[in-house]
């Protein structure tokens, strides 16, 4: 008699388990596109800051305002984005301002400058901000930065500058600065540091005149889409990079790490290095409500993807490799969250660089 109850009654049961089910599958999807609209009430009609920490002309400048012509269409409500620069101690100005002073809502975004993180975890001069508190939006390209000498400085590896000296020049607090000086004092290489100037592009025209040798840091793939005539004619030389793995198309160029001499210098030089996993990333505000950096984030997942925006990026020859927010979240916290026994020997080894 139970069994034939059971029997009639089991119909009926999965019918409602299914009901349940679907009610509450209507209750998510309900809630859902509730919290979608409100993202696109919130971005209608409103103007977001896309804020670089750079001058312009240079790879940070050009890849900010192409995400800004495009990434716009993909956010919900599709508001308009306006590119500003914000030069100022290679990066740490704007890096404040949006900890600080720009609004925590979603509607400021930052193409943060790659050495932030690990400026942060030195203690370097003017730093207050906690990037481990922005909100990463997403990462356009892994490139690595280089050390570079101008053809006629006749250097041509980085070995020949442990006998002798070459003048290369980098804005105040930028990598450049860190990595020369980084190599001077754990390589021995002879690197004469000309600091105080407002961005890269100054700096390539003060080597173009001849007033410098070098460059001390720039990425390979600003190189290749700002300066490609320079990279073709081999007008500038590459005798290092600085990044956790060699570009495909610098084979035969060493990394910085490894030209360490010992385990320690090894992980001091993989800490400077590190930033470059995450070198054109973007992200916003500390407080940004979590609703709109999931939508941040997908908008830029859609326009890594959007055939207009990739058709741009391959006639500007900037490349795109690009690493989800989240990703590129967690590298990023890493990379300030580096053992404390790193991190003060890169402070000993850079010293008054953080006064």
């Amino acid at each position: 008699m139970e069994k034939a109850v059971a029997r009639s009654l089991a119909p009926m049961i999965a019918f409602a388990i299914c009901r349940a089910g679907a009610a509450l599958a209507a209750i998510v999807i309900a809630a859902a596109s509730a919290q979608a609209d409100q993202v696109a009430d919130f971005y209608h009609g409103k103007t977001l800051n896309l804020i670089i920490g750079t001058s312009t002309g240079n790879d940070y400048d050009f890849r900010a305002r192409l995400l800004a012509r495009h990434l716009g269409r993909h956010i919900p409500g599709e508001p308009t984005i306006v590119p500003q620069n914000m030069p100022g101690v290679g990066g740490v100005k704007a890096a404040n301002y949006l900890a600080s002073i720009a609004p925590h809502d979603g509607t400021a975004l930052h193409m943060i400058m790659s050495n932030m993180m690990s400026s942060e975890a030195i203690g370097a001069q003017g730093v207050q901000f906690d990037t481990r508190k922005f909100f990463w939006v997403g990462n356009t390209t892994s490139t690595p930065n280089v050390t570079v000498s101008w053809y006629k400085s006749g250097v041509t590896s980085i070995d020949q500058l442990k006998t002798r000296e070459l003048i290369v020049g980098a804005p105040g607090g930028t990598a450049g600065v860190i990595y020369a000086t980084a190599m001077n004092g754990l390589l021995g290489t002879k690197f004469k540091l000309v600091t105080g100037y407002p961005g890269g592009n100054e700096v390539n025209l003060a080597m173009e005149r001849g007033e410098i040798d070098g460059r001390a840091s720039n990425s390979w793939a600003s190189w290749k889409s700002t300066r490609p005539d320079w990279v073709a004619e081999k007008k500038i030389i590459v005798l290092v990079q600085v990044g956790l793995k060699r570009a495909a198309d610098l084979a035969d160029v060493p990394l910085l790490f490894e030209l360490a001499g010992n385990d320690m210098d090894r992980q001091v030089l993989t800490f400077l290095s590190a930033d470059t996993s995450i070198a054109r990333a973007l992200v916003t505000a500390p407080d940004t409500p979590p609703e709109r950096v999931a939508a941040l984030r997908r908008a830029f997942d859609a326009t890594m993807q959007d055939p207009e925006f990739l058709a741009e990026a391959e006639k500007a020859k900037m490349d795109i490799d690009p690493m989800r927010g989240e990703e590129s979240q967690k590298v990023a916290d890493a990379i300030v969250n580096t053992p404390p026994a790193v991190v003060m020997r890169a402070k000993t080894l850079l010293g008054d660089l953080l006064k």
